[in-house]
């Protein structure tokens, strides 16, 4: 089977591998459709995510869906021909964190396409890949496999929703109008807040935000922000910049939820005594564990249409052309390799 594969900075390969095997409790799937993430990006053009360096070949891939084709002897809910969104991480569910309702935060959990153990975990952009059953929701005929790939983003933004608090009447400000920023944005409605501003540095990112429900969209390479103007922030960039910006325009006593991966090192400055001063709450947002299943039903209601985010679907085999075309911020959001 053929399956995408990261070397190093800049060396994408598609290359043969063996079909894997499927033990008592797992499914093998066929890929649907795989939406290129951010940490993709990341261990594409940089061969790392954050401290999480390449050290050998990997499969990348983990915002996924598709049909199972095979099950093992143990599985009892899912059959052959099963549509399947398929959260991408197993945790240990033995750990502190797990035993304590938070296995976003699993000390040894597996996640597809993640370099944070050693050997890597490879990830799901592959013709076929292997899943636990539990890992595994059922989907409609209806739902198509590029939207049931992005439960898996939705998720990410439900959870960093969640960590903000009770958003109902607030004015949130989102930095960054990228494919989690633009979904942290629709979240974000629909958990009441009054008012979302989007900022980003590009005019097309934020043209796409007013199509998620952002409110007000302000390129900040252009225009200023006023301080004091709202209850949470959001920081989806990834950027120290933008929680920068996150730290000096909430309110006193407001939430930032930092959701971008920063950084691991960096020599920019950080406003930092204003956490102090104005006592102001910075919390991190890490994946998503409940979040998942709710981000299914959520896409299952059509109570949002996720059509906008949805840029182009590319065959497996040209996933460097995919990849190139996801790195274009003014062209992409979301791009998905399919078989």
């Amino acid at each position: 089977m053929r399956a995408c594969v990261i070397h190093g900075p800049l060396d994408l390969r598609v290359e043969e591998r063996s079909v894997p095997e499927v033990q008592k409790s797992q499914v093998a799937v066929r890929l649907g459709a795989g939406g290129i993430c951010g940490s993709d990006l990341h261990y594409f053009h940089d061969g790392r995510v954050g401290s999480f360096e390449v050290r050998q070949p990997m499969v990348l891939g983990h915002e996924v869906a598709g049909t199972v084709v095979a099950v093992g002897d143990a599985v009892t809910e899912l059959q052959v021909g099963a549509r399947v969104a398929v959260n991408p991480a197993r945790p240990c569910l033995a750990c502190r964190e797990c035993l304590s309702g938070r296995a976003n935060l699993c000390t040894d959990v597996r996640f597809y396409g993640s370099a944070a153990r050693f050997p890597h975990v490879d990830g799901a952009f592959s013709e076929i890949f292997i899943a636990e059953e539990s890992q595994c929701v059922p989907i409609s005929d209806q739902l198509r496999f590029s939207v049931a790939a992005c439960a898996e983003p939705l998720a990410v933004s439900l959870h960093a929703v969640r960590r903000a608090g009770n958003l109902v009447g607030k004015r949130v400000l989102i930095t960054g109008a990228g494919p989690i920023g633009l979904l942290a944005t629709l979240c974000a409605k629909l958990a009441g807040a009054f008012e979302v501003t989007v900022t980003d540095q590009l005019d097309e990112p934020l043209s796409r935000a007013q199509l998620f429900g952002a409110s007000n969209v302000i390129n900040i390479s252009r225009e200023q922000l006023m301080e004091d103007e709202f209850d949470v922030a959001i920081e989806a960039a990834g950027a120290i910049a933008a929680l920068s910006t996150c730290l000096l325009h909430v309110r006193p006593g407001g939430r930032v939820v930092q959701l971008g991966s920063l950084p691991s090192t960096t020599t920019e400055p950080l406003r930092l005594p204003i956490l102090v001063t104005r006592e102001i709450e910075l919390v991190g947002s890490f994946r998503f564990y409940q979040e998942y299943r709710m981000a299914v039903a959520l896409l299952e209601s059509q109570r949002i249409d996720l059509s906008p985010i949805l840029t182009a679907e590319i065959p497996l085999e040209h996933s460097r052309d995919a990849f190139e075309l996801a790195s274009d911020r003014r062209r992409a959001i979301k791009v998905s390799l399919v078989p």
